[in-house]
């Protein structure tokens, strides 16, 4: 506590773009009289390890807050920053449950900002393909580091002013294990503190076993000094007009300003964990994937880990948290949105999930669907614009039959007496951000520092029309194809309008760290290591629609079929025929035991002729307008290999 002094900088510190910053904007004595001046009023500066106290100061001196707050992570200290929340209006409890809060954003701020995210490296080549002449590139965006610094310099000197700077030390994967990573956040948000507080392992501990060494700098600013010119819509501050998103991988560092959604500002979520996570992932020669983790236990006890690659919003969480239909059959959450993966000592993938939360899109979530995620979420959880009842309780799209009837609704924007028919009642990319700690059906190794071992990866998609229940990729190289020709309908976490079908790569369009085509051979790589047992790859569509318009699968609960399947196959089992696609179930290998919905079986597996032809044509396009020249070779023969086994359907 108190003012701090300055200190002396280590020589072998990266020059960060704040610290550049700052040197363009100051003397050298004016940093000394602008350091003694500032004010910690909770934590100890002195007893930051060098590295830490450097990063703060820098921050300090560009932003320029009013106090600095270095978090500890304590139930005390957490619960004094929501009731300090709830005093400035940012949220207010819902009084049904038990430590639950709802805040609503300016409806400026209500999604991820892909279009204002970007990668800056000295050479764009490194960041994104070399799209084709002519064609808008759509894998990531890339901002040269002049650029961004002028970009940087324009935004975040004086940033702070009026407000309090949240130091946040916070680990990805449990604080000791050798797969996991650590971070520091400086952000003026206590909203996003609270949130790191779940999503993240966060406090003296991470310091502790930081101690002097190296980690991610994440710098975070709602881009509101106070006072500000104008009042914050719904006492949320917010900078929709100059939010950017930065990722400068040669300083392992991330600047967010003008946002304080979700993936913009809570930096340990998708900036770190997928895209610098990514880069670090294959500099290391592990995976750092949009996945979730599960373990599937048949009736004869034997169990299986599973990592699946949705888009967000296509049933990542309900799989994830899944109550199988099948009798005798267990699901357990490792994870519902993100996997680290290396191989071991023995050439077993395994995998962590880096996050402690879970922040999960609510509609769509009710006791029919996920009950597990329900039973998660009524304690210790921060829901943003969903809808409120007037017993204290939250409410969104697909509880309609779970409300009180005599309950009144009063939407994300404030309409009172809300009712069916008009705009939604919860923001389509509202969300809850739970501890995962909290879920009744979490696996006993999900905090294993080993990792779990994982034997079938599942990619998936919204595809409404072509694309069978499942198929298996003939081997891993024509797996790596599948995850890179995946397509499916846009959703509501991003800016896309319309359910339009856009191709999403891996479910990692928005997160690659660096060039798709490096991307892909680091996936190849995987094989051409000796002694490794390679896990098979798979894909599944929930979501194919019949000429009613209505899905034919049932889903949810019943999705465990599928997966009895997958497990089936990783034992080797003859229950799978070769298409021109894929190997698909042979007649009647899918259990059906007691399914009560009717379901066309035939019908769900029927490979079209001229939608696969169709399919080819779209691939090709895409691959070679956007990945162009960085595609790699194998990949384009798997294309050519698919292209000639669908002629000869």
């Amino acid at each position: 506590m108190g003012r701090i002094e300055t200190t002396s900088v280590p020589e072998q510190l990266p020059v960060t773009f704040l610290k550049q910053a700052r040197l363009a904007h100051s003397t050298k004595t004016a940093v000394e009289a602008n350091l003694a001046s500032l004010n910690v009023i909770h934590g100890d500066m002195d007893k930051l390890a060098p590295k830490v106290r450097n990063y703060v100061e820098e921050n300090a001196m560009i932003c320029q807050p009013s106090a600095i707050h270095i978090c500890d992570g304590s139930e005390t200290e957490n619960t004094s920053l929501l009731k300090m929340l709830e005093k400035e209006g940012v949220i207010k409890p819902l009084s049904k449950y038990e430590n639950c809060w709802l805040a609503k954003t300016d409806p400026a701020d209500v999604a991820r900002v892909e279009s204002k995210t970007f990668i800056s490296t000295p050479k764009k080549r490194d960041t994104i393909p070399t799209p084709k002449d002519g064609v808008k590139g759509t894998l990531g965006n890339w901002m040269s580091p002049e650029k961004l610094q002028n970009s940087l310099n324009d935004r975040f000197p004086g940033c702070m002013k009026g407000r309090t700077m949240y130091v946040i030390p916070f680990s990805m994967g449990p604080v000791g294990s050798p797969l996991s990573k650590i971070g520091v956040q400086c952000t003026d948000s206590a909203y996003v503190v609270a949130s790191m507080r779940v999503m993240t392992r966060m406090g003296q501990k991470v310091l502790d076993t930081l101690g002097n060494g190296d980690f991610i700098n994440a710098l975070h600013s709602v881009g509101q000094p106070l006072p500000m010119a104008k009042p914050p819509v719904n006492n949320w501050p917010c900078n929709p007009e100059k939010t950017i998103v930065a990722h400068i991988p040669e300083n392992n560092e991330i600047c967010s300003f003008g946002s304080g959604y979700g993936g913009n500002s809570l930096l340990g979520k998708k900036c770190f964990a997928l895209r610098l996570g990514s880069i670090i992932a294959r500099d290391e020669g592990w995976l750092a994937e949009h996945m979730l983790i599960l373990g599937i236990t048949n009736p004869q006890g034997q169990k299986k880990y599973v990592a699946a690659a949705f888009p967000s919003a296509c049933g990542k969480t309900n799989l994830a948290m899944m109550n199988p239909s099948l009798p005798g059959w267990k699901v357990e959450c490792v994870g519902d949105d993100i996997a680290w993966m290396r191989f071991d000592d023995e050439g077993r993938l395994r995998a962590i999930n880096p996050e402690a939360g879970f922040f999960g899109v609510a509609p769509g979530t009710s006791d029919s669907t996920n009950p597990n995620a329900m039973k998660t979420v009524r304690s210790n959880t921060i829901f943003t614009n969903v809808a409120e009842t007037s017993d204290g309780g939250f409410f969104w799209e697909g509880m309609e039959n779970e409300v009180d009837p005599n309950s009144k609704i009063t939407s994300w924007l404030g309409e009172e007496n809300w009712k069916a028919g008009g705009k939604p009642a919860a923001h389509p990319n509202s969300r809850f951000c739970t501890p995962a700690a909290q879920c009744p059906i979490m696996d006993p190794l999900w905090e294993d520092a080993k990792g779990v071992p994982i034997d079938a990866i599942i990619f998936g998609g919204r595809r409404p029309k072509g694309v069978p229940l499942v198929y298996e990729a003939f081997n891993w190289r024509h797996g790596v194809f599948m995850g890179a020709a995946m397509r499916s309908e846009s959703t509501a976490a991003a800016e896309h309008k319309g359910k339009v079908i856009m191709h999403d790569p891996f479910a990692m369009r928005p997160f690659f760290g660096y060039n798709f085509g490096d991307y892909l051979k680091h996936w190849l790589s995987m094989e051409q290591k000796p002694n490794r047992h390679l896990p098979k790859i798979f894909h599944v569509n929930w979501f194919r629609k019949g000429d009613d318009n209505k899905f034919m699968w049932p889903g949810f609960g019943e999705n465990v079929r599928v997966l009895d399947w997958i497990c089936r196959r990783v034992n080797n089992d003859d229950c799978g025929k070769d298409s021109a696609i894929g190997i698909i179930p042979k007649t009647d290998a899918i259990n059906l035991d007691g399914l009560t919905d009717s379901v066309d079986m035939d019908a769900i597996f029927n490979l079209p002729k001229d939608f696969w032809q169709q399919e080819v044509k779209e691939i090709r396009k895409y691959f070679d307008e956007q990945v162009n020249v960085d595609l790699p070779d194998e990949i384009d023969n798997q294309l050519n290999g698919l292209r000639e086994r669908v002629k000869k359907m």
